[in-house]
């Protein structure tokens, strides 16, 4: 039997699939007499649900994109959904509204009605200070390593922002200035989270202060997971856990092997899903998370792991408000890493607590499914519907 064969037939197969999904449109009506219509590109599977199926929590754009349908639906407007990654799409009715992820707007927009109002929703950094960062990273680690990896977190070259009449922020201030350049609104919604947590008061911080962690999807330098990686290989005091999709990256894993695998100090458990008791339970045994992203629109790990009460060490990039709840890298380096390590291992309990507790309170009162909804709610009423 030809396995590779059938792995080939297999997976043409559900590209064409996943093709097939993308290029589907679904209408939805309001109740009652419609006032308008919007059109939404950007996530569709929801929409695509069996009777009874959960919403997927792999990512919280899955959630947002219904919610914001159904926002619409609430104030009256008929809603047609399509996939940001639908290419093919014409517009053959006239809307009163577009909202858009990325590449779709540009596309779209010459199509379209001529007072339809153009909305970017911007859930990464803008393309060209997302792959210059991705890019640098990888070179910066072919000269420390002598090694040359292909996986890159590319954002596709789009002018969503130039064609936008408006836009919406999933990111903090550093989001939005990678984007000021357009001159157009940008209106703040605070990414959501897939899971939340009770604050836990039995976490013992003096036994978990020498535990971190580092969880991220996909882009594994891109996420600053080589990084952290040497930086905890060389203090073997500190233990460090993995999470995230480690083996879907053959080339990171191959130049990082000894690291991942065979390092006392470093535990690697690859995807691990956030609303199981697995997860509660590394949370609850972990002081902080290490998290030095290049680029990102809102830094929806390291939110999740400040709603889990990790304390965040993150990067500038990784677009995170942490308040008094954790601390920011000077520079993504090794070395900066170890010493924020270091310092924060070296606190007392009731500022270690403190600090976790801060970070808990900053997630809960700004990244949750409610707050989304209510911002989001408010900008429509208040920015579109007012125009």
């Amino acid at each position: 039997m030809d396995f590779r064969r059938i792995k080939r037939a297999l997976c043409r197969r559900l590209c064409k699939q996943k093709e097939g999904i993308h290029l589907q449109t679904v209408s939805l009506s309001p109740q009652g007499r419609s006032r308008g219509r919007v059109l939404l590109s950007f996530i569709i599977e929801p929409f695509l649900r069996k009777p009874g199926e959960p919403i997927s929590h792999d990512h919280t754009h899955d959630w947002e994109s219904w919610q914001m349908a159904q926002t619409f639906l609430q104030k009256g407007y008929a809603v047609d959904v399509i996939s940001y990654q639908n290419d093919r799409f014409r517009p053959k009715k006239r809307y009163d509204f577009f909202i858009s992820a990325r590449t779709n707007l540009e596309k779209i927009a010459p199509h379209l009605n001529d007072d339809c109002i153009k909305v970017a929703h911007l859930d990464t950094a803008h393309w060209l200070f997302n792959n210059q960062a991705a890019y640098t990273r990888l070179l910066n680690l072919q000269q420390r390593r002598e090694v040359s990896l292909t996986n890159v977190r590319i954002v596709e070259p789009n002018r969503a922002i130039e064609e936008a009449d408006l836009a919406t922020v999933l990111g903090n201030r550093f989001t939005m200035e990678t984007y000021r350049h357009a001159g157009k609104e940008l209106h703040r919604i605070p990414i959501s989270a897939p899971a939340t947590y009770p604050w836990d008061d039995e976490k013992d911080f003096d036994r978990c202060r020498n535990n971190y962690l580092w969880f991220g999807s996909s882009g594994l330098v891109h996420k600053g997971l080589d990084l952290v990686l040497e930086a905890f290989a060389a203090m073997p005091e500190y233990h460090l856990t993995v999470c995230g999709p480690i083996r879907n990256e053959r080339t990171f894993v191959d130049a990082y092997r000894k690291e991942l695998f065979e390092t006392p100090n470093i535990e690697t458990i690859g995807w691990i899903d956030v609303n199981s008791p697995e997860f509660r339970e590394l949370t609850r045994n972990t002081l902080a998370l290490v998290y030095p992203s290049c680029a990102e629109g809102g830094g929806g790990s390291a939110i999740t792991c400040m709603h889990a009460g990790l304390i965040p060490i993150l990067s500038r990039e990784a677009s995170v408000d942490i308040g008094d709840g954790g601390m920011l890298l000077a520079e993504s380096s090794i070395e900066t890493i170890q010493e924020a390590v270091k310092t924060l291992s070296g606190r007392p309990v009731e500022h270690l607590q403190r600090q976790a507790r801060q970070a808990w309170e900053q997630a809960r009162r700004h990244h949750t499914r409610e707050t989304f909804a209510t911002r989001f709610d408010g900008f429509v009423t208040d920015f579109l519907l007012r125009r």
